[in-house]
């Protein structure tokens, strides 16, 4: 076996299929398997999506193993040359997966493997591409430097955001939301780590990697990461698990650095934390109070597509109560997709621009958005099978 994808899914049901069908096009010349090992959701994600994509293996744990052992499980399970781990918010382009196997067949030293991973408006994230949390990156982060000076080689080390986005570069860490691995590698430096429940096990994994001679790529393929849809990061245990991570990490290679150093990282990191549920706290109670934009509230849906997509989507929009105009497009009419199509964008307010999967390949609606410079507008996904509209905020059907 050539790969092995491996998802971890936890109540994020809508979007595992997408990403499911999504995998579908990515894997169709390759010899390649899928595992999705279920953490215990409640949201009928195995009963329901087992019958849909019956060569899929799904694993349905009785308990919530975290991200770590969950994909421990299904590694040791395989057999492959290659594994990727994918989160299940994010949809894959077509040719992506392919591109990434034959890059690392080419480099025999690469020990993992991360690509450019869009948000919702098109832009790259700035995780695609990440250094080492060293005490001094992590410092240079904590205080700012990091986004002040994204340019410098020193300060800007934790996102790399100095190296070019356009080409193949070596980098440190690659993000655990598409994480293309070796397996001769994992064999020599270990599985991931499962004192990190989530989080931070990706760095962990990285640093062993480099550690143990591989070098860690970035490559210029594509996939969107709605950034967190399948964690609820508006919580309070999010910001536990997070910053825990970070301690770990830090106390399991920086242990043996002297206490004037270690004492001050470890204030920073309860710091850090102490803000961050400060911040939430305030919001809460701001939405709790009404203390917010009203519009953010209620997006403009602009959907692209063949005549079916926007007959269905008219009735979803009609009994959901949606602002909507529609658009009748494909590939061949209009490449360019909404950029050519005199779409009317509102001012104020989030424009979802939703392409009918049946006339857009993923590939083309990721490299529309790819060009995208306008905050206001972001991507969404109509998808004839199951008759849904996706979102990073939402699942309308």
């Amino acid at each position: 076996m050539k790969l092995t994808v491996v998802i971890v899914n936890y109540n994020v049901r809508h979007y595992l299929e997408q990403c499911l069908r999504s995998l579908e096009l990515a894997l169709k010349d390759l010899e390649a398997e899928v595992y999705v090992v279920d953490n215990h959701s409640k949201d009928g994600s195995v009963e329901i999506l087992q019958p849909l994509f019956p060569r899929v293996h799904f694993i349905s744990s009785i308990h919530n193993l975290g991200f770590a052992r969950a994909n421990n499980i299904a590694i040791q399970q395989s057999k492959s040359e290659y594994v990727l781990l994918l989160n299940p918010d994010t949809v894959v382009a077509e040719p992506t997966i392919a591109n990434c196997v034959k890059f690392m067949d080419e480099h025999p030293d690469a020990g993992a493997l991360g690509v450019m991973m869009h948000m919702s408006n098109g832009k790259p994230a700035m995780e695609s591409r990440r250094g080492v949390p060293t005490p001094l990156v992590a410092f240079y982060k904590m205080t700012g430097l990091c986004r002040r000076f994204p340019q410098s080689r020193v300060f800007g080390k934790y996102y790399m955001s100095y190296l070019p986005w356009d080409k193949p570069v070596e980098i440190e860490v690659v993000s655990g939301a598409f994480c293309f691995l070796r397996r001769e590698a994992i064999d020599k430096v270990g599985i991931l780590d499962e004192d990190f429940f989530m989080y931070g096990e990706d760095i962990d994994l990285s640093y062993r990697l480099l550690k143990g001679g591989y070098h860690n790529w970035y490559v210029p393929e594509h996939i969107l990461h709605y950034k967190g849809e399948s964690t609820q990061k508006s919580s309070f245990r999010y910001v536990h698990v997070f910053y825990e991570a970070m301690l770990i990490f830090f106390r399991k290679h920086y242990s043996h650095l002297s206490f004037l150093i270690t004492l001050p990282i470890k204030l920073a990191i309860f710091g850090k934390a102490f803000l961050a549920l400060i911040y939430m706290l305030i919001n809460k109670v701001s939405r709790s109070l009404g203390f917010i934009d009203k519009q953010t509230n209620r997006p403009v849906y602009l959907f692209v597509g063949g005549r079916k997509m926007i007959e269905d989507c008219q009735a979803i929009v009609q009994k959901n109560a949606l602002t909507a105009d529609y658009y009748e497009a494909d590939f061949q009419s209009h490449p360019q997709g909404h950029s050519d199509l005199g779409v009317k964008i509102q001012k104020d307010v989030i424009n979802y621009v939703v392409y009918d999967t049946d006339s857009y390949t993923y590939e083309a609606i990721l490299n529309i958005f790819e060009k995208n410079t306008d905050e206001r507008v972001q991507v969404g996904f109509y998808h004839p099978e199951s008759s849904t509209i996706i979102t990073d905020r939402e699942v309308i059907g």
